[in-house]
């Protein structure tokens, strides 16, 4: 076991109650296909991948921490969803090309995995990403900027793909108000 590894899995360990889909694929959820091949990567305890699931979707959610997928395997269990769950470390074994239709990724950044991520959609696939910014209003997420987003970085990684919904508010403003600390697009390839 990495560190990385043991480092989610003792945090999963201590995570209660139900996992949430992200804020992007929740509020642009009418953008999904109505069939299709999803990846929930990075996936944590599942949110987002158990609402690509209830969507119709054929849905596979993959993280690092075999804690949260054994949570996931018991909610997928549960509720009677198909869904692939495994653990899998997404930075050697990313997804292969043209596998996907949709593909999600919240709070998880390496940028030298955003080609592959790119290339792993099929034509007309859906990229929906959220993550947390240099730029924030509030100490949440990592402080660490090799896992934040400069200005408009997530529109730069992804340039190459027609932009369908942005959003990201940084330091303007009333701070108390809008979308802080983090970065969401929604786009075409």
């Amino acid at each position: 076991m990495t560190n990385i590894q043991a480092k989610w899995d003792t945090i999963y360990s201590q995570r209660e109650g139900m996992p949430t889909p992200c804020k992007v694929l929740e509020q642009n959820q009418h953008l999904l296909p109505k069939q299709g091949t999803a990846l929930d990567l990075a996936c944590g305890q599942g949110g987002n991948a158990m609402l690509l699931a209830e969507a119709g979707l054929e849905v596979n959610a993959w993280d690092i921490s075999a804690v949260a997928i054994k949570q996931l395997q018991q909610r997928i269990e549960l509720q009677s969803l198909a869904m692939n769950a495994q653990v899998r470390d997404v930075i050697i074994s990313p997804p292969e090309q043209n596998s996907l239709d949709v593909l999600v990724v919240s709070y998880f950044l390496e940028r030298e995995l955003c080609t592959k991520l790119l290339m792993a959609l099929r034509p007309g696939g859906l990229l929906f990403y959220q993550t947390y910014c240099q730029q924030k209003s509030q100490q949440v997420g990592p402080n660490n900027p090799e896992f934040l987003l400069a200005d408009n970085e997530l529109l730069r990684l992804f340039s190459s793909m027609k932009i369908r919904v942005y959003r990201e508010e940084a330091l303007l403003g009333d701070l108390q108000l809008g979308w802080r600390n983090q970065a969401l697009l929604v786009a075409e390839k």
